[in-house]
């Protein structure tokens, strides 16, 4: 069982940045392939940006595309979303996502306020 646990979130005013970070257990990390994605109030959930296992690869939604950035570090079994120029609609919980060899593994979600 892989446990995902997301940190870094709060509140931040407009044109601010936060960097979101997520912690995985489990040995198979580094063969996994990482996503962020968000959810606000009333909205479904939607996808933010995603990570190959190695890191060479990326790939975001066009709303955020230039102002975040995700990474990650397989040594510390952890992938990061380094969010700036954040606007009030970027409010949402954000959540940490594993494909882990056909098994989709979640986390409990990060709150991210922004205030205009």
């Amino acid at each position: 069982q892989v446990q995902l646990v997301e940190s870094g979130g709060g509140l931040v005013q407009a044109g601010g940045s936060l960097r979101l970070s997520c912690a995985a257990s489990g040995r198979t990390f580094s063969s996994c392939a990482m996503g962020w994605f968000r959810q606000a109030p009333g909205k479904e959930r939607e996808f933010v940006a995603g990570i190959s296992r190695s890191g060479g690869s990326t790939n975001y939604a066009d709303s955020m595309k230039g102002r975040f950035t995700i990474s990650r570090d397989n040594a510390k079994n952890t992938v990061y979303l380094q969010m700036n120029s954040l606007k009030p609609e970027d409010t949402a919980v954000y959540y940490c996502q594993q494909q882990n060899y056909g098994v989709t593994y979640w986390g409990q979600g990060t709150q991210v306020t922004v205030s205009s």
